[in-house]
């Protein structure tokens, strides 16, 4: 039986992306592009420790005004932590979201806080559907999470500020580590991966620390 992508070169591996054995050129060109690879695939996770996108340079980086330093995201620990869970929850268990529906949700959610700063609460909402859903997951667990606060503390410290800066960190992280295929998920492989380290371990995980 040939390769149930390609129809003509022989088998050389299960893909349960596309429930079927494919070849291993069809592998390596549709991975991620035509078939929506299982993150825990071994051979989709060999391919992310060989892959190398191409260095971000300083003049790229996004929202430059915005400064989010290491001291800034260890200060801000347990929020990362929060928003990298909500991030990943939320692009996981929502069918069909890539790593580029995780960056208009983050950039239309940089826009609306970008606003708040200027004492006007308008939401910039992604055209993108999946990306619409991923704004409402975010937004409706920072909601949450300052009524947690709220309740233990007696008010809610998370400013609107940090928010942003955290926000503009996952967008940069997101662009550093997307790997330009349609239905790529390295920056959501990240954050999945991240988070679980971090319940595994009590100190900071310097991978994540680290600026783009």
């Amino acid at each position: 039986m040939p390769c149930a992508i390609c129809q003509q070169r022989r088998p050389k591996r299960f893909c349960a992306g596309v429930r079927g054995d494919i070849c291993t050129i069809c592998c390596g060109t549709e991975r991620e592009v035509t078939v929506t690879c299982p993150l825990d695939c071994e051979f989709l996770q060999d391919a992310r420790r060989h892959e190398k996108p191409a260095p971000l340079e300083a003049s790229e980086l996004p929202n430059q005004d915005i400064r989010v330093s290491e001291k800034f995201l260890q200060d801000h620990e347990d929020l990362l932590l929060f928003l990298a869970h909500v991030l990943s929850q939320a692009a996981v268990g929502t069918p069909g979201v890539a790593d580029f529906d995780v960056r208009a949700a983050l950039e239309a959610l940089i826009r609306t806080y970008q606003t708040l700063q200027s004492g006007v609460y308008y939401e910039t909402r992604p055209d993108n559907a999946l990306a619409n859903t991923l704004f409402n997951r975010v937004q409706d667990a920072l909601t949450e999470f300052r009524a947690q606060e709220h309740k233990k503390l007696g008010l809610a410290k998370t400013r609107d500020a940090s928010v942003l800066g955290l926000l503009v960190f996952f967008q940069r992280l997101e662009l550093d580590r997307n790997n330009g295929r349609r239905r790529g998920r390295a920056f959501i492989n990240l954050l999945e991966t991240f988070y679980s380290a971090s319940e595994r371990s009590p100190e900071p995980s310097n991978s994540l620390l680290v600026i783009p």
